[in-house]
């Protein structure tokens, strides 16, 4: 048994270089709630969330006010029971959102705990299916305005040569011969066989206009459209999934293991992205894995890879980890001391104990909206 002695919490507000411009929204920060949980083993776990580019104080206030008391004295190992006894005592504010994102960082933090106290990666303590390095897609293709869409060509042409196999861009946001004018361009830079993903950031409120824009991008062969529509409009992507050849993708903001039984019983998506800050933690993001591999549905993750590569490189229906190369548009890698390598369009998978890296303490202080604070 590893006694948990104390929580210690911060939250950090990282603005991006150049606001990150999608269909719905403009990003200009990225708020990060990330925790350590400090045992009688001597060892320690940390663990992380994305808390959006504002209020990420109701995060903070989770884990302070209802969730790190939970914990202490607690077996660490123990961490089926301590994810329900969080889950129950934080219902009535939770289920979603804030809370259950602050659950999630605490329950990575137990893992990350678990395999440095047993003195393995996490990869290989979840039990490895990939090994040495999992499959990565590069994401961006965001609207950066000027000279669009020759840029976008430009930014997918460099994904290929780092070795993508895979590359996902943005659509929604420009009207519907912009847009198909970017698609082409991209199809065109990165030739026929890599895979072309597009998201949607949820753009559309209903099926026909949807069906209008996949049909004017069909000949350029997408992989995935992705978030067609709100994440609780479950019947529209149902709707829409019967209707075109494009295969569905979505799930990054969507919480537990619950909804995901939906999305797979309503064939709303054929591929689901749990976001193991969003969904409950590496416990229940092991937990819908493990049914959507039942289901046959494959799975990808949502951007900070340096957490996903170890939980992909467990699951046997993992497809990819999406992968951000550089910082303009997700920054969590300043925070960390020691970011994984990217090689060939793949991420290597670390052979340090427990996640393989820690916070840079130096970056963490630098960003701090809420400094480190300990919970006995």
């Amino acid at each position: 048994m590893a006694a948990i002695k104390s929580v210690v919490c911060t939250l950090t507000d990282c603005p991006l270089t150049n606001a990150a411009v999608f269909a719905t929204r403009r990003v200009a920060s990225r708020q990060y709630l990330l925790v350590r949980i400090q045992c009688d083993d001597g060892h320690e776990g940390i663990g992380a969330a994305y808390c959006g580019d504002r209020g990420g104080e109701l995060a903070f206030a989770a884990v302070e006010h209802i969730l790190a008391r939970t914990l202490i004295g607690q077996d660490t190992y123990a961490v089926e029971a301590l994810w329900q006894e969080m889950y129950q005592e934080s219902l009535l504010q939770g289920r979603a959102g804030a809370a259950v994102r602050a659950l999630s960082a605490l329950d990575i933090a137990l893992w990350d705990h678990n395999a440095k106290a047993a003195g393995l990666p996490l990869w290989k303590y979840l039990g490895a299916f990939f090994r040495g390095s999992v499959p990565a897609y590069a994401s961006g293709g965001y609207y950066y305005g000027a000279e669009e869409p020759k840029n976008l060509a430009k930014e997918m042409q460099g994904y290929l040569a780092a070795g993508f196999t895979a590359v996902k861009m943005k659509v929604g946001r420009a009207g519907l011969s912009e847009d198909r004018a970017r698609v082409a361009a991209a199809r065109e830079a990165v030739g026929p066989d890599v895979l072309l993903m597009m998201d949607a950031n949820n753009t559309w409120r209903d099926v026909p206009t949807a069906l209008r824009f996949l049909k004017a991008v069909e000949p350029y062969n997408p992989f995935w459209i992705e978030e067609p529509f709100g994440p609780d409009d479950i019947d529209n992507h149902a709707r829409l999934a019967r209707q075109t050849s494009i295969p569905i993708a979505s799930g990054e903001i969507e919480v537990g293991r619950w909804r995901f039984r939906e999305w797979v019983r309503h064939e709303a998506a054929q591929i689901l992205q749990p976001d193991v800050f969003a969904c409950g933690g590496i416990t229940e993001w092991r937990r819908i894995v493990a049914f959507l591999a039942s289901s046959g549905v494959p799975v990808c993750t949502h951007a900070w890879h340096d957490f996903h590569a170890p939980l992909i490189a467990s699951a046997p229906n993992g497809m990819f980890v999406e992968v951000f190369t550089d910082d303009r548009i997700v920054n969590l890698q300043w925070l960390i001391d020691e970011p994984l390598e990217i090689r060939d369009g793949r991420l290597i998978l670390s052979t340090r104990p427990g996640l393989g890296f820690g916070f840079d303490e130096a970056a963490v202080s630098r960003f701090a909206r809420i400094p480190w604070r300990e919970m006995r």
